[in-house]
């Protein structure tokens, strides 16, 4: 029987719900995705899997599990900080014993390197509390991921898609288009999930590059795009000033501001600020080494 034909044949999701009894909880961030077409969708997004290890954060229920299954991936390892919805997941694992591995964990304490064989994906609707600090954990060693397919809050999602000059346009979105190329994919309507979040959800796919945009060193680019975006309506001359940098230097006019930069302008201003004697990455791994 192939893995389509095995996850169509599982019990409904709302009876696995009903079981365990998983009510959502607002303090994990929880909003699960019973729709197998938006959850197939989704899968879709990120592309072929034979072969690839796939990592997803919160599976809940198993909803978005089922459809990576379906799509018959190395391995699927799935990460559950709810002991509840662990029990649920591993009822799946019983089903696809050599495909699905279970991980009652909390994410942001793990290197899932370690857990799924390259090349890995992680694939995953994250909890809105922790998406950000997720990303930016994976990021620091983005060239060990084949891809990211996540689903975030249409708010971040459009900051992680978005160009100098828009409003959206800020920090977290300087660092990952530094590291990764990015290409928003599709809006899900707040009523897709079970309870509905309070704003809409948007499916986003990073792809981390072969080597970052420009060079910079991590701890200075964050340094300076957090002075940079800390006051962003401010000329890059005031905002910069308490760092000791003078953009003219790296010819970037001192009287633009953060919005207008790019992200090649802002790597610029990091290796300036790095050989001025400032943050450095001395004591921290390169992005992209690792595993």
């Amino acid at each position: 029987m192939s893995e389509a034909a095995m996850t169509a044949a599982l019990p409904p999701l709302r009876d696995v719900i009903r079981r365990h009894g998983l009510d959502a909880r607002r303090s994990l961030g929880q909003h699960f995705l019973l729709d197998q077409n938006l959850t197939d969708r989704v899968v879709r997004a990120a592309g072929p899997l034979a072969g690839v290890g796939v990592v997803e954060v919160g599976p809940g229920p198993g909803g978005l599990t089922r459809s990576l299954l379906a799509a018959a991936p190395a391995k699927v390892v799935a990460i559950e900080k709810d002991a509840r919805c662990a029990a649920a997941i591993r009822e799946l694992a019983e089903v696809f014993p050599d495909r699905l591995e279970v991980v009652e964990a909390d994410a942001l304490a793990l290197d899932v390197r370690a857990l799924a064989p390259a090349p890995r994906k992680v694939i995953a609707n994250l909890p809105y509390n922790i998406a950000t600090p997720l990303l930016i954990g994976w990021l620091r060693n983005a060239r060990d991921f084949a891809g990211f397919t996540l689903m975030l809050q249409q708010e971040v999602a459009q900051r992680l898609a978005a160009g100098p000059g828009s409003a959206a346009y800020g920090r977290l979105t300087v660092l990952v288009q530094w590291l990764c190329a990015v290409e928003y994919q599709f809006a899900v309507d707040r009523r897709a999930f079970v309870p509905p979040p309070r704003v809409t959800s948007a499916v986003v796919n990073l792809t981390p590059r072969p080597e970052p945009l420009a060079h910079a060193e991590w701890r200075a680019l964050e340094t300076v795009t957090q002075a940079a975006f800390g006051q962003r309506r401010k000329m890059l001359r005031s905002s910069l000033r308490a760092l000791g940098i003078d953009a003219a230097a790296v010819g970037i006019q001192p009287t633009r501001r953060a919005e207008e930069l790019s992200v090649a302008e802002f790597c610029a201003l990091a290796r300036l600020h790095a050989a001025s004697g400032g943050s450095s990455d001395a004591e921290q791994p390169a992005a992209g080494s690792g595993a």
